[in-house]
């Protein structure tokens, strides 16, 4: 497992380098609107509960590995509800019709988004423990890429908006790193596992296949940005003045 491990960092730290992180930590930019991607999303935020729910999650698990995946879909199933609160607070929560809320979700725009759960389930659902967790680990070191700058966005607009981000802030970072499989434990008794030569070729597949797919979502997510940031910013700066106007 190991030299799996290694690959996930190895590919972390090249994801670090990514431009849209680059745009994210962009001082000239309002911090709204280095978060304007948010609406794009939405498919998989929302999907990633029914993954812990009914991919990772075995109700009768059969080893520790699987033990160990359980907690962490515990952990995971409920964040969609912090996203939602932060869309609002953000105020990206548009007034669109159901209609014309699905085109946003089924467009061409957000199709990488769709795409990686897809691919998730595909790569987990009734696979073996080992793999699940791999998989996870996978996503976890995307997903504090991600919220560790995420989090000084949301650091930086909450001292303009006085709100608290719990999805794109602090909150979320400090859940992504409190995990139970990132106690010392769990991270010992995760390097020692002994992976099959068609095992390790399975995983390292996969975690390459992940990377690959989430790289392709942050070019997504900043041509979304860099399309609609500005125009929301407008938007809401009107709105705001005619509220104050009448």
């Amino acid at each position: 497992m190991l030299d799996v491990l290694a690959l996930i960092e190895s590919r972390k730290q090249e994801f670090t380098n990514l431009p849209l992180f680059t745009f994210m930590q962009d001082q000239n930019l309002h911090p709204r609107e280095r978060l304007s991607f948010a609406p794009c999303m939405a498919h998989f935020i929302m999907s990633f509960s029914d993954l812990n729910q009914y991919v990772f999650l075995e109700k009768q698990p059969l080893n520790k590995i699987q033990c160990i995946i359980n907690q962490h879909a515990y952990e995971d199933e409920e964040h969609w509800s912090w996203y939602l609160k932060d869309i609002e607070k953000l105020q990206l929560n548009s007034n669109i019709n159901l209609t014309q809320g699905l085109r946003l979700v089924w467009n061409e725009e957000t199709k990488i988004t769709r795409q990686i759960t897809y691919q998730i389930a595909g790569y987990s659902y009734q696979a073996i423990p080992e793999i699940k967790l791999i998989v996870l680990e996978a996503l976890e070191s995307v997903g504090h890429v991600f919220f560790k700058i995420s989090a000084k966005v949301a650091s930086e607009l909450r001292a303009i908006s006085n709100q608290d981000y719990f999805y794109f802030g602090d909150a979320h970072l400090r859940v992504e790193t409190g995990h139970a499989m990132r106690t010392p434990e769990a991270e010992d008794y995760v390097a020692k596992i002994e992976l099959t030569h068609l095992q390790r070729q399975q995983a390292i597949e996969i975690v390459e296949k992940i990377f690959q797919i989430f790289t392709e979502w942050t070019y997504e997510l900043l041509a979304y940005a860099q399309k609609h940031g500005v125009e929301s910013l407008i938007e809401n700066d009107t709105e705001a003045a005619l509220m104050v106007c009448t």
